[in-house]
């Protein structure tokens, strides 16, 4: 199928712009279309009618317009993290073969809307639809270490610290240094802390702002993953977590 030259030169010149160039004269996008001046003109005319470029009256350089923002938020507002977080899941559970999960927060609970399971998997007590403590889950701790701070103080006061194993977390102090050491490694671990004998590790989904609104899991059975096995599957788990941020839109330009 042909490529319309004018369109593609338009695409090309709105992809000009980045993080280190924002605005450029229109010299400077010429050379780097290895364009005439004449045409890049007529171009940037076409796309500054459309609102997709807009020129600086101060400095007279090009920059991108309000109408790709317009175009963006429509997309983000319909991005479902369901339907995006799916292939990957399908993905994670075949490459570790344990059972993945896809979890958002829910006042002070985990609540899964989405799981698949691998072919090793063992573990059936997680469903859709069934809510988790945010204390002693590797999604919880995930969802809470990412909170602005005044939010984390709300939801942390008269906080049920309840008692599901030995391991199990039990009070404020000890959760909050938790989730610092979640915020460092940029995941979390649940050791036996929510089910005797199953282990979960987890790791945040972002938005376009930044903003984590989800976890992504893998959960499996001592009996069934050694450490060595589980270490390994946290690299696995972060790349998932952060093709489904980019999806997202994570990344994009914030406002």
């Amino acid at each position: 199928m042909p490529i319309i030259q004018s369109l593609d030169r338009a695409l090309r010149i709105l992809d000009l712009f980045d993080e280190q160039e924002s605005e450029l004269k229109i010299t400077e996008i010429s050379r780097k279309m290895d364009l005439h001046k004449s045409t890049v003109h007529s171009l940037l005319k076409t796309l500054q009618e459309h609102r997709y470029i807009e020129q600086n009256p101060e400095t007279g350089k090009y920059r991108l317009g309000m109408k790709l923002l317009e175009r963006g938020h429509l997309l983000l507002q319909h991005l479902d993290i369901r339907a995006v977080a799916r292939a990957e899941l399908l993905e994670l559970a075949s490459a570790t073969g344990q059972t993945s999960h896809l979890v958002i927060q829910e006042g002070r609970e985990g609540v899964y809307i989405d799981k698949v399971e691998g072919p090793r998997a063992v573990i059936r007590y997680s469903r859709i639809g069934r809510r988790i403590p945010l204390h002693c889950s590797s999604v919880g701790k995930v969802l809470a270490a990412f909170m602005p701070q005044a939010e984390l103080e709300r939801l942390l006061q008269g906080y049920d610290f309840t008692v599901h194993t030995s391991r199990t977390i039990t009070d404020k102090a000890s959760f909050i240094q938790e989730l610092e050491q979640v915020r460092r490694d940029s995941y979390a671990m649940d050791d036996q802390e929510n089910e005797p004998g199953v282990r979960c590790v987890a790791v945040p989904i972002r938005n376009h702002t930044g903003q984590v609104i989800a976890a992504v899991s893998i959960s499996t059975l001592i009996s069934n993953v050694n450490d060595a096995e589980l270490q390994a599957f946290i690299p696995v788990l972060k790349s998932s977590g952060e093709r489904i941020s980019n999806q997202m839109g994570f990344g994009m330009v914030k406002v």
